[in-house]
Protein backbone atom coordinates (compact mmCIF):
# COMPACT_ATOMS: atom_id res chain seq x y z
CA UNK A 1 0.00 0.00 0.00
CA UNK A 2 1.36 3.43 -0.97
CA UNK A 3 2.38 5.57 2.18
CA UNK A 4 -0.91 8.24 2.64
CA UNK A 5 1.07 11.44 1.79
CA UNK A 6 -0.49 14.72 2.51
CA UNK A 7 0.21 17.91 -0.03
CA UNK A 8 1.62 20.56 1.65
CA UNK A 9 2.45 24.69 0.08
CA UNK A 10 3.83 27.57 0.63
CA UNK A 11 1.77 30.33 -1.14
CA UNK A 12 3.91 33.69 -1.33
CA UNK A 13 2.94 36.76 -3.46
CA UNK A 14 5.16 36.04 -6.24
CA UNK A 15 6.13 32.21 -5.95
CA UNK A 16 3.66 28.98 -5.22
CA UNK A 17 5.58 26.32 -3.06
CA UNK A 18 4.08 22.52 -3.09
CA UNK A 19 5.77 19.41 -1.66
CA UNK A 20 4.52 16.04 -0.08
CA UNK A 21 4.64 14.95 2.70
CA UNK A 22 4.15 11.49 4.79
CA UNK A 23 2.60 12.41 8.35
CA UNK A 24 3.56 8.85 9.47
CA UNK A 25 7.62 9.08 8.68
CA UNK A 26 9.69 9.03 11.18
CA UNK A 27 10.60 12.90 10.86
CA UNK A 28 9.06 15.48 8.65
CA UNK A 29 10.38 15.11 4.78
CA UNK A 30 9.88 17.33 1.56
CA UNK A 31 9.04 15.34 -1.46
CA UNK A 32 8.51 16.33 -4.87
CA UNK A 33 9.26 19.83 -3.92
CA UNK A 34 7.91 22.18 -6.80
CA UNK A 35 7.84 26.24 -6.96
CA UNK A 36 5.71 27.86 -9.74
CA UNK A 37 5.01 31.23 -10.77
CA UNK A 38 1.75 32.75 -9.29
CA UNK A 39 1.34 35.06 -12.47
CA UNK A 40 0.98 31.26 -14.46
CA UNK A 41 -1.98 30.43 -12.74
CA UNK A 42 -5.25 32.44 -12.12
CA UNK A 43 -5.97 30.88 -9.06
CA UNK A 44 -4.32 29.14 -5.73
CA UNK A 45 -6.89 26.17 -6.60
CA UNK A 46 -5.67 26.15 -9.99
CA UNK A 47 -1.67 26.14 -9.11
CA UNK A 48 -2.88 23.29 -6.49
CA UNK A 49 -4.07 21.12 -9.01
CA UNK A 50 -1.78 21.90 -11.68
CA UNK A 51 1.06 20.21 -8.61
CA UNK A 52 -0.86 17.32 -8.38
CA UNK A 53 -1.21 16.73 -11.71
CA UNK A 54 2.39 16.77 -12.21
CA UNK A 55 3.15 14.15 -9.20
CA UNK A 56 -0.06 11.77 -9.71
CA UNK A 57 -0.90 11.78 -6.25
CA UNK A 58 -4.75 12.61 -4.97
CA UNK A 59 -4.10 13.08 -1.09
CA UNK A 60 -6.94 13.35 1.60
CA UNK A 61 -5.16 15.69 3.72
CA UNK A 62 -3.65 19.42 2.96
CA UNK A 63 -1.15 22.03 5.04
CA UNK A 64 -1.46 25.11 3.27
CA UNK A 65 0.81 28.36 4.16
CA UNK A 66 -0.58 31.69 2.70
CA UNK A 67 1.01 34.69 2.96
CA UNK A 68 -2.08 36.80 4.87
CA UNK A 69 -4.19 36.61 7.68
CA UNK A 70 -6.11 32.64 7.46
CA UNK A 71 -8.83 33.42 10.81
CA UNK A 72 -11.80 33.51 8.69
CA UNK A 73 -13.48 31.28 5.88
CA UNK A 74 -12.78 34.00 2.94
CA UNK A 75 -9.03 33.84 2.52
CA UNK A 76 -7.12 37.13 0.80
CA UNK A 77 -3.64 37.27 0.05
CA UNK A 78 -2.17 40.36 0.79
CA UNK A 79 0.25 40.37 -1.94
CA UNK A 80 -1.54 38.83 -4.69
CA UNK A 81 -4.80 38.74 -6.50
CA UNK A 82 -5.78 35.80 -5.44
CA UNK A 83 -8.86 34.83 -2.86
CA UNK A 84 -10.96 31.73 -1.94
CA UNK A 85 -13.17 29.95 -0.07
CA UNK A 86 -11.56 27.79 2.51
CA UNK A 87 -14.63 25.23 2.14
CA UNK A 88 -15.18 25.61 -1.47
CA UNK A 89 -11.08 25.01 -2.16
CA UNK A 90 -11.65 21.60 -0.12
CA UNK A 91 -14.00 20.57 -2.01
CA UNK A 92 -12.54 21.69 -5.35
CA UNK A 93 -9.10 19.67 -4.29
CA UNK A 94 -10.91 16.24 -3.08
CA UNK A 95 -9.60 16.33 0.65
CA UNK A 96 -10.85 15.53 3.94
CA UNK A 97 -8.98 18.29 5.78
CA UNK A 98 -7.87 21.17 4.99
CA UNK A 99 -5.92 23.58 7.49
CA UNK A 100 -4.50 26.78 6.72
CA UNK A 101 -1.66 29.07 8.57
CA UNK A 102 0.31 31.86 8.18
CA UNK A 103 3.65 31.40 5.58
CA UNK A 104 5.65 33.02 8.77
CA UNK A 105 3.99 30.78 11.06
CA UNK A 106 4.76 28.27 9.25
CA UNK A 107 8.28 29.02 9.14
CA UNK A 108 8.23 29.21 12.94
CA UNK A 109 7.02 26.06 13.10
CA UNK A 110 10.01 24.86 10.88
CA UNK A 111 12.63 26.75 13.05
CA UNK A 112 12.74 23.85 16.02
CA UNK A 113 13.17 21.00 13.09
CA UNK A 114 16.24 22.77 11.10
CA UNK A 115 19.77 21.37 11.01
CA UNK A 116 22.92 22.95 12.00
CA UNK A 117 23.64 23.29 7.89
CA UNK A 118 20.13 25.13 8.03
CA UNK A 119 21.12 28.52 9.67
CA UNK A 120 23.64 30.88 9.74
CA UNK A 121 24.62 32.55 12.91
CA UNK A 122 25.69 36.13 12.97
CA UNK A 123 25.60 37.59 16.41
CA UNK A 124 25.05 37.10 19.63
CA UNK A 125 26.23 34.13 22.51
CA UNK A 126 26.75 30.81 21.29
CA UNK A 127 24.38 28.01 22.32
CA UNK A 128 23.47 24.62 21.83
CA UNK A 129 20.06 24.75 22.19
CA UNK A 130 17.53 27.03 20.77
CA UNK A 131 16.22 29.73 22.85
CA UNK A 132 12.92 31.15 23.11
CA UNK A 133 11.12 33.49 22.87
CA UNK A 134 12.07 33.19 19.17
CA UNK A 135 11.20 36.28 16.88
CA UNK A 136 10.97 35.11 13.43
CA UNK A 137 11.15 37.91 10.31
CA UNK A 138 11.89 38.33 7.38
CA UNK A 139 11.76 40.28 3.75
CA UNK A 140 10.25 38.56 0.29
CA UNK A 141 7.19 39.56 -1.59
CA UNK A 142 5.79 41.10 1.53
CA UNK A 143 7.58 41.34 5.36
CA UNK A 144 6.74 38.15 7.64
CA UNK A 145 6.63 38.95 11.28
CA UNK A 146 5.72 35.39 13.81
CA UNK A 147 6.86 34.45 17.15
CA UNK A 148 7.78 31.03 18.85
CA UNK A 149 7.62 30.56 22.49
CA UNK A 150 8.55 27.40 24.59
CA UNK A 151 11.22 25.01 24.82
CA UNK A 152 12.77 21.39 23.48
CA UNK A 153 11.26 20.48 26.56
CA UNK A 154 8.26 21.85 26.68
CA UNK A 155 7.11 21.91 23.35
CA UNK A 156 6.62 25.26 21.23
CA UNK A 157 4.39 27.27 20.45
CA UNK A 158 3.71 29.70 17.54
CA UNK A 159 2.02 32.99 17.65
CA UNK A 160 0.99 34.31 14.33
CA UNK A 161 1.15 37.92 13.69
CA UNK A 162 1.04 40.92 11.15
CA UNK A 163 3.75 42.57 12.65
CA UNK A 164 5.33 43.38 9.49
CA UNK A 165 2.16 46.38 9.14
CA UNK A 166 3.61 48.55 11.54
CA UNK A 167 4.66 51.97 10.98
CA UNK A 168 8.07 52.90 9.72
CA UNK A 169 10.27 55.26 12.59
CA UNK A 170 13.00 56.71 9.86
CA UNK A 171 16.21 57.75 11.30
CA UNK A 172 17.90 60.58 9.58
CA UNK A 173 17.32 62.71 6.74
CA UNK A 174 17.52 59.60 3.82
CA UNK A 175 15.20 57.85 5.90
CA UNK A 176 12.87 60.56 5.76
CA UNK A 177 13.07 61.18 2.22
CA UNK A 178 12.42 57.32 1.49
CA UNK A 179 9.31 57.61 4.14
CA UNK A 180 7.84 60.90 2.36
CA UNK A 181 8.16 59.16 -1.19
CA UNK A 182 6.56 56.22 0.18
CA UNK A 183 4.02 57.38 2.20
CA UNK A 184 2.63 59.97 -0.66
CA UNK A 185 1.93 56.79 -2.99
CA UNK A 186 0.58 54.66 0.16
CA UNK A 187 -0.81 57.23 2.58
CA UNK A 188 1.28 55.90 4.93
CA UNK A 189 4.66 53.67 5.43
CA UNK A 190 4.91 50.35 7.09
CA UNK A 191 7.69 48.35 7.53
CA UNK A 192 6.86 45.75 4.60
CA UNK A 193 6.86 49.00 1.99
CA UNK A 194 10.65 49.18 2.66
CA UNK A 195 11.63 45.71 4.02
CA UNK A 196 10.38 43.85 0.95
CA UNK A 197 11.52 43.31 -2.88
CA UNK A 198 9.48 46.46 -3.92
CA UNK A 199 10.45 48.19 -1.01
CA UNK A 200 14.29 47.39 -1.72
CA UNK A 201 13.43 49.13 -5.52
CA UNK A 202 11.42 51.71 -3.90
CA UNK A 203 14.86 52.96 -1.59
CA UNK A 204 17.17 52.31 -4.73
CA UNK A 205 14.61 54.44 -6.32
CA UNK A 206 14.56 57.75 -4.21
CA UNK A 207 18.37 57.15 -3.71
CA UNK A 208 19.16 57.51 -7.09
CA UNK A 209 16.67 60.40 -7.92
CA UNK A 210 18.25 62.72 -4.50
CA UNK A 211 16.48 65.39 -3.57
CA UNK A 212 13.85 67.33 -5.59
CA UNK A 213 13.79 65.04 -8.36
CA UNK A 214 10.98 62.67 -8.80
CA UNK A 215 12.94 58.82 -9.21
CA UNK A 216 13.27 56.87 -12.04
CA UNK A 217 11.22 54.05 -12.66
CA UNK A 218 11.91 50.97 -10.07
CA UNK A 219 14.27 48.54 -11.01
CA UNK A 220 13.99 44.67 -10.17
CA UNK A 221 15.19 44.12 -6.93
CA UNK A 222 16.97 40.83 -7.61
CA UNK A 223 18.80 43.63 -10.56
CA UNK A 224 19.66 45.87 -7.37
CA UNK A 225 21.08 43.02 -5.17
CA UNK A 226 23.14 41.93 -7.98
CA UNK A 227 24.30 45.29 -9.39
CA UNK A 228 25.49 45.68 -4.99
CA UNK A 229 27.20 42.91 -4.39
CA UNK A 230 29.32 43.19 -8.33
CA UNK A 231 30.48 46.62 -6.62
CA UNK A 232 30.57 48.96 -8.99
CA UNK A 233 26.77 50.41 -9.08
CA UNK A 234 27.41 52.69 -6.29
CA UNK A 235 23.63 53.92 -5.86
CA UNK A 236 22.56 50.05 -5.43
CA UNK A 237 25.40 49.46 -2.44
CA UNK A 238 23.51 52.16 -1.18
CA UNK A 239 20.51 51.41 -2.09
CA UNK A 240 21.02 47.81 0.00
CA UNK A 241 23.37 49.16 3.05
CA UNK A 242 20.08 51.17 3.76
CA UNK A 243 18.07 48.37 3.53
CA UNK A 244 20.11 46.09 5.59
CA UNK A 245 20.21 49.55 7.99
CA UNK A 246 15.91 49.47 8.44
CA UNK A 247 16.07 45.57 8.99
CA UNK A 248 18.42 46.02 11.91
CA UNK A 249 16.03 48.78 13.24
CA UNK A 250 12.96 46.56 12.99
CA UNK A 251 14.42 43.14 13.93
CA UNK A 252 15.48 45.35 17.04
CA UNK A 253 12.11 46.48 17.68
CA UNK A 254 10.45 42.79 16.87
CA UNK A 255 13.04 41.34 19.64
CA UNK A 256 12.43 44.26 22.14
CA UNK A 257 8.16 43.52 22.06
CA UNK A 258 8.53 39.74 21.69
CA UNK A 259 11.02 39.64 24.26
CA UNK A 260 13.31 37.07 22.31
CA UNK A 261 16.02 35.52 22.89
CA UNK A 262 16.86 34.44 20.11
CA UNK A 263 16.10 36.25 16.25
CA UNK A 264 15.48 34.51 13.07
CA UNK A 265 15.98 35.74 9.84
CA UNK A 266 14.13 34.47 6.55
CA UNK A 267 12.75 34.96 3.51
CA UNK A 268 13.95 34.85 0.02
CA UNK A 269 15.77 38.38 0.07
CA UNK A 270 18.60 38.41 2.42
CA UNK A 271 19.68 34.39 2.42
CA UNK A 272 21.32 35.97 -0.89
CA UNK A 273 23.43 38.47 0.33
CA UNK A 274 24.72 37.65 4.07
CA UNK A 275 27.95 38.70 4.00
CA UNK A 276 26.92 42.08 2.82
CA UNK A 277 24.53 41.60 5.79
CA UNK A 278 27.48 40.63 8.15
CA UNK A 279 29.04 43.91 6.86
CA UNK A 280 26.45 46.43 7.03
CA UNK A 281 24.97 48.65 9.67
CA UNK A 282 22.08 46.02 10.76
CA UNK A 283 23.95 45.54 13.70
CA UNK A 284 24.46 49.05 14.99
CA UNK A 285 21.31 49.85 14.04
CA UNK A 286 19.82 46.10 15.86
CA UNK A 287 21.39 47.37 19.00
CA UNK A 288 20.55 51.06 18.87
CA UNK A 289 18.08 51.40 21.38
CA UNK A 290 19.17 53.46 23.94
CA UNK A 291 19.47 51.83 27.69
CA UNK A 292 18.83 47.76 25.88
CA UNK A 293 21.44 48.54 24.43
CA UNK A 294 23.39 45.28 26.87
CA UNK A 295 19.77 43.55 26.46
CA UNK A 296 19.65 43.01 23.16
CA UNK A 297 24.06 41.84 22.95
CA UNK A 298 22.58 38.65 24.37
CA UNK A 299 20.13 38.19 21.58
CA UNK A 300 21.35 35.23 19.11
CA UNK A 301 20.58 36.47 15.50
CA UNK A 302 20.60 33.44 12.78
CA UNK A 303 19.63 33.89 9.17
CA UNK A 304 17.67 30.94 7.83
CA UNK A 305 19.04 29.10 5.14
CA UNK A 306 16.98 26.36 4.63
CA UNK A 307 15.22 26.06 0.83
CA UNK A 308 12.07 25.95 1.72
CA UNK A 309 11.22 26.54 5.28
CA UNK A 310 7.44 26.98 4.88
CA UNK A 311 7.27 23.95 2.97
CA UNK A 312 9.11 22.49 6.35
CA UNK A 313 7.03 24.24 8.79
CA UNK A 314 3.86 22.98 7.11
CA UNK A 315 4.70 19.62 7.55
CA UNK A 316 6.34 19.53 11.00
CA UNK A 317 2.90 21.58 12.53
CA UNK A 318 0.93 18.65 9.74
CA UNK A 319 2.25 15.92 12.21
CA UNK A 320 1.88 18.01 15.55
CA UNK A 321 -1.69 18.42 14.86
CA UNK A 322 -1.32 22.13 15.99
CA UNK A 323 -2.18 23.47 12.90
CA UNK A 324 -3.99 27.26 12.99
CA UNK A 325 -3.07 27.81 16.77
CA UNK A 326 -2.61 31.76 17.19
CA UNK A 327 -3.62 32.14 13.88
CA UNK A 328 -4.32 35.79 12.63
Amino acid sequence: MSPPFALIADIGGTNARFALTDPMAAGPELLQPLALRNVDFASLQHAAEHYLGRVGVQPRRAAIALACPVGGDEIRLTNRAWSFNRGELQSALGLDELVLLNDFGAIAHAVPALGADDCVRLWGPSRQALAGPVSVLGPGTGLGVAMLVGSHADGWHVVETEGGHVSFAPLGEEEQEIARWTSARHGRTSWERLLSGVGLASIDAVLRAGPDRPPPPLRDPAEVVAAALDGHDVAARRALARFCAILGSVAGDVALLQGARTVMIAGGIVPRFVPFLRSSAFRERFLAKGRFAAYLEQVQVQVVMHPHPGLLGAAVALRSGRLGEGAA
